[in-house]
């Protein structure tokens, strides 16, 4: 299932130690995303069993082991910069297609809900797309029964994981897809009132479509075909790391591999906890049949020269495991923040002199791609109509930090202001950071915040003032 689960049949030589690499990121990212309960689905895969370990004992550290979410965390602040401010839609988008951006997919979301799902996909596996469909209409024969039917092109998200494979050729200068294999899941009858979910393959060409299902002998065959208006297959790959066409790295695979490490040393840590806390009954000098009860109203008879006492971890490794966790967790900061950085060596000297040249972090990088496979994708809603152009969008993507420091700072903020951590880790890592002084202490801060009264802006609207008398009605009155 999921990528390249078919043969790939590419027309391009695409080393299989690419296809394996990038087929084994998505299933590292899709366990990572998956939180806790996928990453001890995984098993031995992420969580390796030691040497001459128990199955059980395996089972029991695998049952209690518990992710730190930090690679789903990191990829749900980085994807939250862009759309800190809406998606401008510029004016040379028709009117006909704006009306559908509030509702640009067959789920309700509107554009803004739509690429930042398209972005986190892309940080989080490296690769997603943007297919342009359009529904099916059996018996539509005019636009006015296309519009009376309520059809519409409309966006459908790509997950990595549903594409089964392509194929690609040349036009002039440009890869274009000349087949795309996914796989999706559709819905049908199931005696009188039941329903049941079956996979099936689409396939898509320029002009037609295909969908294969398996039959009774288990082999793959063709169930339903059509034909398309359009001259070309309506799918826009937005890449995370592009490494050539189609295919793609994601651009937090440090973090990944980094957090897989972290999840082994937590279990590590969590199993040695566990020994230190429960003191081991060792008796020296005993035959065996000395019985032996353990309680507090109990006393034991051992021979002469004997003894009996608790042997207890020292606790040493455990600091030192402690350590290591702390020590993995910055690193995962710090590498999820290098997306932020903007890279020496990215401004000419041209560039230098303008006052308005500015260098380019990677998010920004990746945002630009967004956005640009967002207005390839209304240029495909646009050829679905048969209008001249779909027009162009804009994604905020002034973002980017100066130094590590500043990109961890405010990486830390924002998972600060979205309740991912609290206000004393938020000044304790500043703190470590060197932004703030040794001296500053969360608990003071508090107590200054209380003092100085609410911020700028925050002040609640006061009561409006009564109306000024009219002085000319007024004097009337009296004169009356």
């Amino acid at each position: 299932r999921g990528l390249f689960a078919l043969d790939h049949m590419s027309t391009v030589d695409t080393p299989s130690n690419e296809v394996r690499a990038m087929a084994a990121n998505i299933d590292l990212a899709k366990a990572l995303l998956g939180g806790t309960s996928a990453m001890r689905a995984a098993g031995e895969r992420y969580l390796p069993k030691w040497p001459n370990e128990q199955q059980e004992s395996y089972a029991c550290r695998l049952a209690v082991s518990t992710l730190f979410p930090a690679y789903g965390r990191t990829v749900e602040t980085l994807t939250g910069k862009p759309f800190s401010q809406p998606v401008t839609v510029n004016d040379d988008v028709p009117g006909v297609i704006r009306a559908l951006l509030p509702a640009i997919d067959s789920e309700g979301r509107n554009l803004d809900a739509f690429a930042a799902q398209a972005l986190e996909v892309a940080l989080g596996y490296g690769l997603a797309g943007i297919l342009v469909d359009f529904p099916r209409m059996d018996g539509v024969k005019t636009l006015a029964d296309q519009r009376n039917r309520g059809a519409r092109p409309y966006f459908v998200l790509i997950k990595p994981e549903a594409i089964v494979g392509w194929r690609v050729a040349r036009d002039g200068a440009m890869w274009r897809l000349t087949q795309l294999r996914l796989m999706e899941t559709a819905t049908e009858a199931d005696g009188a009132y039941g329903e049941r979910e079956v996979e099936q393959i689409r396939v898509l060409e320029p002009g037609r479509w295909e969908v294969h299902r398996k039959n009774s002998k288990g082999e793959w065959a063709m169930v339903e075909e059509g034909l398309s208006t359009l001259a070309q297959i309506p799918f826009v790959p937005i890449y995370g790391r592009q490494t050539g066409f189609m295919r793609a790295t994601p651009p937090l695979l440090e973090v990944a591999h980094l957090n897989v490490q972290h999840w082994q040393s937590s279990s590590d840590q969590q199993n040695i906890l566990h020994v230190a806390r429960v003191p081991i009954l060792t008796v020296i000098g005993a035959s065996d049949d000395t019985e032996i009860t353990v309680g507090a109203s109990s006393a034991v008879k051992l021979p002469q020269g004997a003894d009996m006492k608790w042997v207890e971890h020292t606790g040493a490794a455990i600091g030192a495991g402690r350590q290591d966790l702390v020590d993995l967790e910055e690193r995962m900061r710090q590498a999820g923040a290098e997306l932020l950085v903007i890279a020496p060596g990215k401004i000419t000297a041209t560039q230098v002199a303008t006052e308005n040249a500015v260098g380019m972090c990677a998010l920004q990088r990746i945002t630009l791609g967004l956005q640009d496979g967002l207005n390839s994708a209304l240029q495909l809603m646009a050829n679905w109509m048969n209008l001249p152009t779909g027009g162009t969008v804009t994604i905020f993507n002034d973002f980017g930090a100066q130094s590590l420091a500043e990109a961890s700072a405010q990486l830390l903020l924002d998972a600060n202001m979205a309740g991912k951590i609290s206000d004393v880790t938020l000044i304790s890592e500043w703190k470590r950071r060197n932004i703030l002084g040794a001296d500053v202490d969360a608990e003071s801060e508090r107590g200054h915040l209380d003092d100085q009264g609410p911020g700028l802006g925050t002040m609640p609207d006061l009561p409006t003032a009564p109306p000024a008398p009219n002085l000319e009605t007024a004097d009337d009155t009296a004169a009356a």
